[in-house]
Protein backbone atom coordinates (compact mmCIF):
# COMPACT_ATOMS: atom_id res chain seq x y z
CA UNK A 1 0.00 0.00 0.00
CA UNK A 2 1.07 3.58 -0.65
CA UNK A 3 -0.12 6.41 1.57
CA UNK A 4 0.89 9.78 0.00
CA UNK A 5 -0.39 12.90 1.70
CA UNK A 6 -0.50 16.63 1.16
CA UNK A 7 -0.21 18.89 4.15
CA UNK A 8 1.96 16.52 6.15
CA UNK A 9 4.28 19.18 7.53
CA UNK A 10 3.71 21.81 10.17
CA UNK A 11 3.46 24.95 8.04
CA UNK A 12 2.58 28.05 10.02
CA UNK A 13 1.11 30.09 7.17
CA UNK A 14 -2.40 30.15 5.73
CA UNK A 15 -4.60 27.49 7.33
CA UNK A 16 -7.75 25.97 5.86
CA UNK A 17 -10.00 24.85 8.69
CA UNK A 18 -12.90 23.20 6.85
CA UNK A 19 -13.94 21.29 3.76
CA UNK A 20 -17.28 20.12 2.39
CA UNK A 21 -17.87 16.41 1.80
CA UNK A 22 -19.90 15.42 -1.27
CA UNK A 23 -21.45 11.99 -1.82
CA UNK A 24 -22.92 11.02 -5.17
CA UNK A 25 -25.33 8.60 -3.53
CA UNK A 26 -26.79 11.48 -1.54
CA UNK A 27 -27.16 13.75 -4.60
CA UNK A 28 -25.31 16.61 -2.88
CA UNK A 29 -24.66 19.95 -4.55
CA UNK A 30 -24.57 23.73 -4.11
CA UNK A 31 -26.57 26.05 -6.35
CA UNK A 32 -26.83 29.75 -7.16
CA UNK A 33 -28.35 31.80 -9.99
CA UNK A 34 -26.69 35.23 -10.42
CA UNK A 35 -29.05 38.19 -10.59
CA UNK A 36 -26.85 40.04 -13.08
CA UNK A 37 -24.23 38.97 -15.60
CA UNK A 38 -20.53 39.50 -15.00
CA UNK A 39 -17.60 38.91 -17.32
CA UNK A 40 -18.53 35.81 -19.33
CA UNK A 41 -15.21 35.73 -21.17
CA UNK A 42 -12.65 36.08 -18.40
CA UNK A 43 -12.57 34.33 -15.03
CA UNK A 44 -10.50 32.09 -12.74
CA UNK A 45 -11.74 29.22 -10.58
CA UNK A 46 -9.47 27.81 -7.87
CA UNK A 47 -10.22 24.98 -5.45
CA UNK A 48 -8.68 22.11 -3.51
CA UNK A 49 -10.20 18.64 -3.71
CA UNK A 50 -9.63 15.15 -2.37
CA UNK A 51 -11.43 12.70 -4.63
CA UNK A 52 -13.31 9.62 -3.47
CA UNK A 53 -15.40 7.36 -5.71
CA UNK A 54 -14.96 7.84 -9.47
CA UNK A 55 -17.08 5.20 -11.11
CA UNK A 56 -18.37 7.70 -13.68
CA UNK A 57 -18.10 11.37 -14.60
CA UNK A 58 -18.28 13.74 -11.64
CA UNK A 59 -19.08 17.44 -12.11
CA UNK A 60 -17.13 20.05 -10.13
CA UNK A 61 -18.52 23.42 -11.22
CA UNK A 62 -20.56 24.64 -14.15
CA UNK A 63 -23.38 26.84 -15.41
CA UNK A 64 -26.19 26.52 -17.93
CA UNK A 65 -29.86 25.71 -18.44
CA UNK A 66 -29.53 23.02 -21.14
CA UNK A 67 -26.82 21.05 -22.92
CA UNK A 68 -26.37 23.70 -25.62
CA UNK A 69 -25.22 26.35 -23.13
CA UNK A 70 -23.67 24.15 -20.44
CA UNK A 71 -20.06 25.06 -19.63
CA UNK A 72 -18.33 23.10 -16.87
CA UNK A 73 -15.33 21.45 -15.20
CA UNK A 74 -15.49 17.77 -14.27
CA UNK A 75 -13.57 14.59 -13.62
CA UNK A 76 -14.46 12.45 -16.60
CA UNK A 77 -14.83 8.66 -16.60
CA UNK A 78 -11.30 7.36 -16.87
CA UNK A 79 -10.27 9.89 -14.21
CA UNK A 80 -9.37 12.71 -16.60
CA UNK A 81 -9.87 16.36 -15.74
CA UNK A 82 -11.95 18.09 -18.39
CA UNK A 83 -13.29 21.54 -19.27
CA UNK A 84 -16.16 21.52 -21.75
CA UNK A 85 -17.87 24.44 -23.51
CA UNK A 86 -21.51 23.95 -24.60
CA UNK A 87 -21.13 20.22 -23.90
CA UNK A 88 -18.06 19.95 -26.17
CA UNK A 89 -19.54 21.64 -29.28
CA UNK A 90 -17.73 24.96 -28.63
CA UNK A 91 -14.58 23.64 -26.96
CA UNK A 92 -13.26 20.62 -25.13
CA UNK A 93 -10.02 20.32 -23.15
CA UNK A 94 -9.25 17.02 -21.39
CA UNK A 95 -6.02 15.93 -19.73
CA UNK A 96 -3.94 12.86 -20.41
CA UNK A 97 -3.00 12.94 -16.73
CA UNK A 98 -5.31 10.81 -14.60
CA UNK A 99 -6.53 11.59 -11.09
CA UNK A 100 -7.10 8.48 -8.98
CA UNK A 101 -5.44 9.11 -5.62
CA UNK A 102 -8.05 9.14 -2.82
CA UNK A 103 -5.51 9.90 -0.11
CA UNK A 104 -4.12 13.30 -1.16
CA UNK A 105 -5.44 16.81 -1.61
CA UNK A 106 -4.86 18.54 -4.96
CA UNK A 107 -5.05 22.18 -5.94
CA UNK A 108 -6.68 22.91 -9.31
CA UNK A 109 -6.93 26.25 -11.11
CA UNK A 110 -8.81 26.91 -14.36
CA UNK A 111 -7.95 30.33 -15.78
CA UNK A 112 -10.06 31.43 -18.76
CA UNK A 113 -9.82 34.44 -21.06
CA UNK A 114 -11.49 33.88 -24.41
CA UNK A 115 -10.43 37.36 -25.61
CA UNK A 116 -6.89 36.06 -26.12
CA UNK A 117 -5.78 35.86 -29.76
CA UNK A 118 -3.67 32.75 -29.13
CA UNK A 119 -6.06 29.83 -28.70
CA UNK A 120 -4.00 27.98 -26.06
CA UNK A 121 -3.98 31.11 -23.86
CA UNK A 122 -7.77 31.15 -23.66
CA UNK A 123 -7.93 28.23 -21.23
CA UNK A 124 -5.12 27.40 -18.80
CA UNK A 125 -5.07 24.55 -16.29
CA UNK A 126 -2.78 24.28 -13.28
CA UNK A 127 -2.49 21.32 -10.87
CA UNK A 128 -0.54 21.87 -7.64
CA UNK A 129 1.02 25.01 -9.08
CA UNK A 130 2.24 23.52 -12.36
CA UNK A 131 0.65 24.30 -15.71
CA UNK A 132 -0.70 21.27 -17.55
CA UNK A 133 0.48 21.24 -21.17
CA UNK A 134 -0.37 17.70 -22.29
CA UNK A 135 -3.96 17.09 -23.32
CA UNK A 136 -5.66 14.12 -24.92
CA UNK A 137 -8.35 16.42 -26.29
CA UNK A 138 -7.47 20.07 -26.98
CA UNK A 139 -10.13 22.10 -28.75
CA UNK A 140 -10.30 25.70 -27.56
CA UNK A 141 -13.33 28.00 -27.72
CA UNK A 142 -13.42 30.67 -30.39
CA UNK A 143 -12.04 34.12 -29.61
CA UNK A 144 -14.48 36.20 -27.54
CA UNK A 145 -16.68 33.19 -26.83
CA UNK A 146 -19.27 34.03 -24.16
CA UNK A 147 -19.47 31.26 -21.60
CA UNK A 148 -22.46 30.52 -19.40
CA UNK A 149 -20.29 31.06 -16.36
CA UNK A 150 -20.96 34.48 -14.82
CA UNK A 151 -24.24 34.62 -16.73
CA UNK A 152 -27.74 34.78 -15.18
CA UNK A 153 -28.26 31.02 -15.36
CA UNK A 154 -28.02 28.34 -12.71
CA UNK A 155 -24.51 27.70 -11.31
CA UNK A 156 -23.89 24.40 -9.54
CA UNK A 157 -20.97 23.01 -7.56
CA UNK A 158 -20.90 19.23 -7.24
CA UNK A 159 -23.39 18.41 -10.01
CA UNK A 160 -24.18 19.12 -13.67
CA UNK A 161 -25.77 22.56 -13.90
CA UNK A 162 -28.74 21.95 -16.17
CA UNK A 163 -29.85 18.55 -14.85
CA UNK A 164 -28.39 18.14 -11.33
CA UNK A 165 -26.80 14.79 -12.20
CA UNK A 166 -23.22 13.52 -12.25
CA UNK A 167 -22.72 14.29 -8.57
CA UNK A 168 -19.20 14.75 -7.21
CA UNK A 169 -17.66 12.32 -4.73
CA UNK A 170 -15.07 13.61 -2.29
CA UNK A 171 -14.06 16.81 -0.54
CA UNK A 172 -13.73 20.42 -1.70
CA UNK A 173 -12.05 23.24 0.20
CA UNK A 174 -11.06 26.89 -0.23
CA UNK A 175 -13.20 27.34 -3.35
CA UNK A 176 -12.62 30.67 -5.13
CA UNK A 177 -14.24 32.06 -8.26
CA UNK A 178 -12.85 35.32 -9.67
CA UNK A 179 -15.05 37.17 -12.14
CA UNK A 180 -13.11 39.25 -14.70
CA UNK A 181 -9.49 38.08 -14.21
CA UNK A 182 -7.34 35.29 -15.60
CA UNK A 183 -4.97 34.58 -12.71
CA UNK A 184 -1.93 32.42 -12.02
CA UNK A 185 -1.98 29.70 -9.33
CA UNK A 186 0.51 31.68 -7.26
CA UNK A 187 -2.40 33.91 -6.24
CA UNK A 188 -3.80 30.94 -4.28
CA UNK A 189 -0.83 28.72 -3.43
CA UNK A 190 2.93 28.56 -2.94
CA UNK A 191 5.77 26.08 -2.51
CA UNK A 192 6.99 25.60 1.05
CA UNK A 193 10.54 24.89 2.23
CA UNK A 194 9.97 21.16 1.73
CA UNK A 195 8.99 21.59 -1.91
CA UNK A 196 5.30 20.93 -1.23
CA UNK A 197 2.59 23.05 -2.86
CA UNK A 198 0.46 24.52 -0.07
CA UNK A 199 -2.47 26.98 0.17
CA UNK A 200 -1.91 30.72 0.25
CA UNK A 201 -4.42 33.39 1.17
CA UNK A 202 -5.90 35.17 -1.84
CA UNK A 203 -5.95 38.93 -1.28
CA UNK A 204 -7.29 40.20 -4.60
CA UNK A 205 -10.75 41.25 -5.76
CA UNK A 206 -13.56 38.92 -6.86
CA UNK A 207 -15.64 40.86 -9.41
CA UNK A 208 -19.41 40.87 -9.81
CA UNK A 209 -20.15 37.16 -9.54
CA UNK A 210 -17.01 36.08 -7.72
CA UNK A 211 -17.21 34.17 -4.45
CA UNK A 212 -15.15 32.42 -1.80
CA UNK A 213 -16.50 29.33 -0.08
CA UNK A 214 -14.75 28.35 3.18
CA UNK A 215 -17.46 26.00 4.50
CA UNK A 216 -17.15 27.32 8.04
CA UNK A 217 -20.91 27.51 8.68
CA UNK A 218 -23.33 24.62 9.10
CA UNK A 219 -26.75 26.13 8.34
CA UNK A 220 -28.86 25.06 5.38
CA UNK A 221 -30.17 28.49 4.36
CA UNK A 222 -28.78 30.52 1.47
CA UNK A 223 -27.16 33.20 3.59
CA UNK A 224 -24.04 34.05 5.58
CA UNK A 225 -24.84 31.35 8.15
CA UNK A 226 -25.23 28.60 5.57
CA UNK A 227 -22.88 25.89 4.38
CA UNK A 228 -22.67 27.72 1.04
CA UNK A 229 -21.85 31.11 2.57
CA UNK A 230 -19.77 33.41 0.37
CA UNK A 231 -17.03 35.03 2.49
CA UNK A 232 -15.57 37.19 -0.30
CA UNK A 233 -17.68 40.16 0.74
CA UNK A 234 -19.97 39.82 -2.31
CA UNK A 235 -22.68 37.85 -0.47
CA UNK A 236 -23.01 35.54 -3.46
CA UNK A 237 -24.24 32.75 -1.22
CA UNK A 238 -25.11 29.27 -2.49
CA UNK A 239 -28.15 27.20 -1.61
CA UNK A 240 -27.53 23.65 -0.43
CA UNK A 241 -29.17 20.47 -1.67
CA UNK A 242 -29.01 17.30 0.43
CA UNK A 243 -26.14 18.64 2.52
CA UNK A 244 -26.08 18.90 6.32
CA UNK A 245 -23.80 20.01 9.14
CA UNK A 246 -22.21 16.53 9.32
CA UNK A 247 -20.85 17.13 5.78
CA UNK A 248 -18.71 20.06 6.97
CA UNK A 249 -15.43 18.42 7.97
CA UNK A 250 -11.96 19.18 9.32
CA UNK A 251 -10.29 17.16 6.55
CA UNK A 252 -8.40 19.86 4.63
CA UNK A 253 -5.29 20.52 2.52
CA UNK A 254 -3.52 21.78 5.64
CA UNK A 255 -4.60 18.86 7.84
CA UNK A 256 -5.30 15.70 5.86
CA UNK A 257 -7.28 13.04 7.74
CA UNK A 258 -7.33 9.30 7.10
CA UNK A 259 -10.29 7.68 5.32
CA UNK A 260 -10.87 4.14 4.09
CA UNK A 261 -8.81 3.43 1.01
CA UNK A 262 -10.77 2.02 -1.97
CA UNK A 263 -7.47 1.19 -3.71
CA UNK A 264 -6.16 -1.06 -0.91
CA UNK A 265 -7.10 -4.71 -0.64
CA UNK A 266 -6.06 -7.93 0.98
CA UNK A 267 -4.94 -9.65 -2.25
CA UNK A 268 -7.56 -11.96 -3.58
CA UNK A 269 -10.40 -10.34 -1.63
CA UNK A 270 -11.13 -7.45 -3.99
CA UNK A 271 -11.72 -3.82 -3.15
CA UNK A 272 -14.23 -2.18 -0.85
CA UNK A 273 -16.80 0.26 -2.20
CA UNK A 274 -16.40 3.66 -0.61
CA UNK A 275 -19.03 6.35 -0.04
CA UNK A 276 -19.44 9.51 2.06
CA UNK A 277 -15.95 10.66 1.13
CA UNK A 278 -14.64 7.12 1.77
CA UNK A 279 -15.39 7.19 5.49
CA UNK A 280 -18.05 4.57 4.79
CA UNK A 281 -17.12 1.24 3.21
CA UNK A 282 -19.18 -1.70 2.03
CA UNK A 283 -18.03 -5.10 0.90
CA UNK A 284 -18.45 -8.84 1.15
CA UNK A 285 -15.52 -10.89 2.47
CA UNK A 286 -13.32 -7.84 2.00
CA UNK A 287 -11.16 -5.82 4.35
CA UNK A 288 -11.07 -2.04 4.74
CA UNK A 289 -7.72 -0.34 5.33
CA UNK A 290 -7.13 3.39 5.92
CA UNK A 291 -5.30 5.78 3.61
CA UNK A 292 -2.84 6.65 6.39
CA UNK A 293 -0.96 3.87 8.14
CA UNK A 294 -0.02 4.00 11.81
CA UNK A 295 3.46 5.50 12.26
CA UNK A 296 6.17 3.88 14.39
CA UNK A 297 5.46 5.91 17.51
CA UNK A 298 2.74 7.87 19.28
CA UNK A 299 -0.77 7.09 20.51
CA UNK A 300 -3.69 7.01 18.08
CA UNK A 301 -7.48 6.84 18.37
CA UNK A 302 -10.15 5.76 15.86
CA UNK A 303 -13.87 5.03 16.17
CA UNK A 304 -15.57 2.47 13.93
CA UNK A 305 -19.26 1.68 13.54
CA UNK A 306 -20.53 -1.44 11.78
CA UNK A 307 -24.02 -0.52 10.60
CA UNK A 308 -24.50 -3.86 8.88
CA UNK A 309 -22.49 -7.04 8.86
CA UNK A 310 -22.25 -10.73 9.48
CA UNK A 311 -21.44 -12.36 12.81
CA UNK A 312 -17.74 -12.43 11.95
CA UNK A 313 -17.34 -8.63 11.86
CA UNK A 314 -14.00 -7.61 13.28
CA UNK A 315 -11.80 -4.61 13.93
CA UNK A 316 -8.13 -4.86 14.73
CA UNK A 317 -4.54 -4.68 13.57
CA UNK A 318 -2.86 -6.54 10.76
CA UNK A 319 0.84 -6.90 10.24
CA UNK A 320 1.84 -5.14 7.02
CA UNK A 321 4.19 -7.98 6.04
CA UNK A 322 1.52 -10.63 6.52
CA UNK A 323 -1.76 -8.90 5.78
CA UNK A 324 -2.36 -10.98 2.66
CA UNK A 325 -2.19 -14.33 4.41
CA UNK A 326 -4.37 -16.28 6.81
CA UNK A 327 -1.46 -17.15 9.08
CA UNK A 328 -0.90 -16.20 12.70
CA UNK A 329 1.80 -13.55 12.44
CA UNK A 330 1.30 -10.38 14.48
CA UNK A 331 -2.48 -10.15 14.31
CA UNK A 332 -5.09 -8.94 16.73
CA UNK A 333 -8.81 -8.78 16.01
CA UNK A 334 -11.80 -7.92 18.12
CA UNK A 335 -14.78 -9.95 17.02
CA UNK A 336 -18.47 -9.34 17.65
CA UNK A 337 -18.74 -12.59 19.61
CA UNK A 338 -16.68 -10.82 22.26
CA UNK A 339 -13.55 -12.89 21.57
CA UNK A 340 -10.09 -11.76 20.59
CA UNK A 341 -7.82 -13.38 18.05
CA UNK A 342 -4.33 -12.70 19.32
CA UNK A 343 -1.74 -14.13 16.98
CA UNK A 344 -4.05 -16.93 15.93
CA UNK A 345 -5.19 -17.80 19.47
CA UNK A 346 -8.88 -17.10 20.09
CA UNK A 347 -10.06 -16.42 23.63
CA UNK A 348 -12.67 -14.39 25.49
CA UNK A 349 -12.08 -10.67 25.73
CA UNK A 350 -15.14 -8.43 26.15
CA UNK A 351 -18.77 -7.81 25.28
CA UNK A 352 -20.31 -8.87 22.01
CA UNK A 353 -21.50 -6.09 19.69
CA UNK A 354 -23.60 -5.46 16.63
CA UNK A 355 -24.16 -1.81 15.64
CA UNK A 356 -22.10 -0.36 18.49
CA UNK A 357 -19.30 2.15 18.08
CA UNK A 358 -16.06 0.26 18.62
CA UNK A 359 -13.06 2.44 19.43
CA UNK A 360 -9.44 1.40 19.15
CA UNK A 361 -6.63 3.13 21.05
CA UNK A 362 -3.23 2.12 19.69
CA UNK A 363 -0.19 2.86 21.87
CA UNK A 364 2.87 2.51 19.66
CA UNK A 365 5.22 3.71 22.41
CA UNK A 366 4.38 0.81 24.74
CA UNK A 367 3.15 -1.77 22.19
CA UNK A 368 -0.38 -1.85 23.58
CA UNK A 369 -3.88 -1.69 22.15
CA UNK A 370 -7.20 -1.15 23.93
CA UNK A 371 -10.69 -1.61 22.50
CA UNK A 372 -13.82 0.22 23.66
CA UNK A 373 -17.47 -0.62 23.10
CA UNK A 374 -19.67 2.48 23.16
CA UNK A 375 -17.06 4.31 25.23
CA UNK A 376 -16.40 1.50 27.76
CA UNK A 377 -12.94 -0.08 27.77
CA UNK A 378 -13.10 -3.85 27.31
CA UNK A 379 -11.12 -6.52 29.15
CA UNK A 380 -11.59 -4.44 32.34
CA UNK A 381 -9.50 -1.73 30.70
CA UNK A 382 -6.43 -3.94 30.50
CA UNK A 383 -4.48 -3.22 27.33
CA UNK A 384 -3.38 -6.06 25.07
CA UNK A 385 0.18 -6.31 23.87
CA UNK A 386 1.04 -6.26 20.18
CA UNK A 387 3.96 -5.82 17.84
CA UNK A 388 4.03 -2.11 17.03
CA UNK A 389 5.98 -2.47 13.79
CA UNK A 390 4.16 -2.18 10.45
CA UNK A 391 0.65 -2.33 11.86
CA UNK A 392 -2.41 -1.48 9.78
CA UNK A 393 -5.92 -0.89 11.00
CA UNK A 394 -8.24 -3.47 9.47
CA UNK A 395 -12.02 -3.83 9.48
CA UNK A 396 -14.05 -6.51 7.74
CA UNK A 397 -16.00 -9.74 7.88
CA UNK A 398 -16.21 -13.08 6.15
CA UNK A 399 -19.59 -11.93 4.84
CA UNK A 400 -21.16 -8.67 3.74
CA UNK A 401 -20.86 -5.54 5.85
CA UNK A 402 -21.03 -1.76 6.02
CA UNK A 403 -18.50 -0.02 8.22
CA UNK A 404 -18.21 3.68 8.99
CA UNK A 405 -14.79 4.85 10.11
CA UNK A 406 -14.53 7.95 12.23
CA UNK A 407 -10.95 9.14 11.92
CA UNK A 408 -12.16 12.53 13.11
CA UNK A 409 -14.73 13.32 10.41
CA UNK A 410 -17.69 10.97 10.89
CA UNK A 411 -20.50 10.27 8.47
CA UNK A 412 -22.71 9.09 11.32
CA UNK A 413 -24.44 11.43 13.75
CA UNK A 414 -22.42 12.53 16.77
CA UNK A 415 -24.40 13.26 19.94
CA UNK A 416 -21.69 14.79 22.11
CA UNK A 417 -18.64 15.88 20.12
CA UNK A 418 -15.13 15.33 21.44
CA UNK A 419 -11.78 16.31 19.96
CA UNK A 420 -8.30 15.09 20.77
CA UNK A 421 -5.87 17.05 22.96
CA UNK A 422 -4.81 19.16 19.96
CA UNK A 423 -8.42 20.09 19.24
CA UNK A 424 -8.64 17.94 16.10
CA UNK A 425 -11.47 15.61 15.16
CA UNK A 426 -15.10 15.11 16.07
CA UNK A 427 -15.61 11.91 18.06
CA UNK A 428 -18.61 10.43 19.86
CA UNK A 429 -16.62 9.46 22.96
CA UNK A 430 -13.89 11.16 24.95
CA UNK A 431 -10.49 10.53 23.42
CA UNK A 432 -8.22 8.82 25.99
CA UNK A 433 -5.62 11.15 27.46
CA UNK A 434 -2.53 11.42 25.28
CA UNK A 435 -4.15 9.85 22.18
CA UNK A 436 -4.64 11.65 18.88
CA UNK A 437 -6.63 11.56 15.66
CA UNK A 438 -4.94 10.04 12.61
CA UNK A 439 -4.25 13.23 10.64
CA UNK A 440 -1.17 14.83 9.17
CA UNK A 441 -0.75 17.62 11.72
CA UNK A 442 -0.70 15.08 14.53
CA UNK A 443 1.61 12.80 12.55
CA UNK A 444 4.05 15.67 12.04
CA UNK A 445 4.14 16.29 15.78
CA UNK A 446 3.89 12.80 17.28
CA UNK A 447 4.41 10.21 14.56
Amino acid sequence: MVFPVVGGTQDTGYEISNSLRFDSGGSNYLERTPSSAGNRRTFTTSWWNKIAVQASSRWIFGAGTESSDNDYFLFQSGHLLKFSFATESSGNIATTQVFRDPSAWQHIVWAVDTTQSTASNRVKLYVNGSQVSSFGTETYPSQNYDTSINNTVVNRIGARAYSATGHFDGYMADFHHIDGQQLAPTEFGETNDNGVWIPKQYTGSYGTNGFKLEFKQTGTSQNSSGIGADTSGNDNHFAVSNLAAIDVTEDTPTNNFATWNPLAERPGDGFITGSEGNVKATGASKHAFPTIAFPTSGKWYVEVKFTAGSSTAHLGLRDADDYSADGNTNRLYYRNDGDKDDGGTTSSYGDSWTNSIISIAVNLDDNEVTFYKDGTAQNSGTALSHDASNQYLSAGTAGSYTVEGNFGNPSFSISSGNSDANGYGNFEYAVPSGYYALCTKNLAEYG
